[in-house]
């Protein structure tokens, strides 16, 4: 039986769509499963699944890997699985601190890239380099691989230009970034479609769709990062809001920092962003005599034992279990989910101690939450823009049964117009 009625105001075309992208998730997470398997995971009858898979496989988006013998008399089932070769993105990740492009393909592997990591420049510089960044990753392709070019994803965090003292950062260019719509100045300058996103929900949305989301359909997502981003996964689709903020952890009050080297503020008042960030770890480490370029340096401070990491993860998680109760209490979620630009066992240590602290600080009748390491670390922000446009034309979100999906996000290529 097919999933009618899902979404009052669904059409035929809308399921139709919702079905064939419902699939593709399906097979996703399986990652070999045969038609058979899909039609029982998608709750789709035989007539269906053959109608989709067809589709699909006319689109180049799946391909046979081979036979299942299951055992019984009847033919052996052909196994199916995502074409690798079946869509390429690029994204593209602003950072205050740094510019990456990427190139993927629809496995999400990277196969080519681009890095800077500088105090991001003028908007107009910027437009300049991840313009020609682009053209050189998208030479990687060739023709046939160009006409499944999905677009081009943007992660960049919204108002640029706050929060500047907290972060350590000189306000004149930043603040130029507030009336800079580099998104649509992106797809003028290369003539492609570009998908843009929230860099927390950019980055929740590779783990939903290459990580833990094959699995999981419901976590509140950490990346932290120069500064701490934020993004909610409920029922398979990422939560955006009214305005593309929903899991702005960063602007959370907290209580003030007990470091010594963590900023006053004049109220009295404190932000996540200032405490559990790394521009928050780079400072302690400054202060206590540590030279701090990157997070290279940061992971080697930790290697090597320092005291000041340890100050900060107990720092951190004091901000953080406050934080993250209050928004359980919101979502009700079973599954916090953190990564961080920066490894080299930190992540798990900091993960470790947030474990104890969920724990001692539990409301009464509440258990809390699972905490997982995130799947692409440093990556994920940077995989998170380059899998947008896959998201947005392949994900099986709730918003396409209503008729309710953002103009921004209708564009898509022309070959697969039909699963936009």
């Amino acid at each position: 039986m097919e999933r009618a009625g899902i979404g009052r105001g669904s059409n035929s075309a809308q399921l139709r769509r919702y079905n064939e992208r419902l699939v593709l998730q399906r097979l996703r997470r399986a990652g070999e499963a045969s038609k058979a398997d899909l039609a029982r995971a998608a709750d789709l009858t035989n007539t269906a699944i053959g109608g989709i898979i067809r589709k699909l496989d006319d689109l180049g988006l799946i391909e046979a890997v081979g036979k299942r013998h299951d055992g019984g008399r009847g033919q052996p089932a052909t196994m199916l699985r995502l074409n690798p070769k079946g869509a390429y993105g690029i994204g593209v990740r602003l950072d205050r601190r740094s510019i990456e492009t990427i190139l993927i393909d629809f496995d999400g592997t990277p196969l080519a890239r681009r890095s800077y990591d500088m105090v991001l420049p003028e908007p107009d510089e910027a437009l300049a380099m991840v313009a020609r960044d682009v053209q050189v990753l998208l030479e990687r392709l060739d023709p046939q691989a160009r006409e499944r070019f999905a677009g081009i994803g943007l992660a960049l965090p919204y108002n640029l230009g706050a929060w500047l003292r907290r972060l350590d950062l000189p306000p004149e260019i930043f603040r130029r970034w507030d009336d800079f719509d580099f998104a649509s100045r992106l797809e003028e300058a290369t003539g492609l479609p570009v998908f843009s996103e929230n860099d927390g929900n950019a980055a929740a949305i590779a783990e939903l769709f290459y990580g833990l989301g094959r699995r999981v359909d419901d976590f509140l997502y950490l990346f932290i990062g120069p500064a701490i981003g934020g993004g909610i996964v409920v029922k398979g689709d990422c939560l955006r809001g009214s305005t593309g903020n929903a899991g702005d952890v960063a602007v959370i009050a907290v209580a003030p920092s007990r470091l010594g080297s963590s900023p006053r503020s004049d109220d009295g008042r404190e932000l996540l962003i200032t405490r559990a960030s790394l521009n928050a770890l780079g400072r302690h480490l400054q202060a206590r005599g540590v030279a701090v370029t990157s997070p290279a340096d940061m992971q080697a401070a930790f290697a090597a034992g320092h005291p000041a990491v340890q100050e900060w993860i107990e720092d951190a998680v004091e901000a953080l279990a406050p934080a993250i109760w209050s928004a359980i209490a919101l979502l009700d979620v079973p599954l916090i989910v953190v990564d961080a630009d920066i490894d080299g066992g930190l992540v798990d240590a900091l993960i470790r101690r947030l474990a104890v602290a969920l724990d001692e600080h539990a409301p009464e009748a509440r258990r809390p939450p699972r905490i997982v390491h995130g799947t692409l670390g440093r990556d994920a922000g940077a995989i998170g823009a380059a899998s947008l446009p896959m998201f947005f034309n392949f994900s099986p979100r709730a918003s396409i049964l209503t008729g309710d999906d953002d103009n921004e996000f209708e564009t898509g290529p022309a070959r697969y117009a039909g699963l936009a």
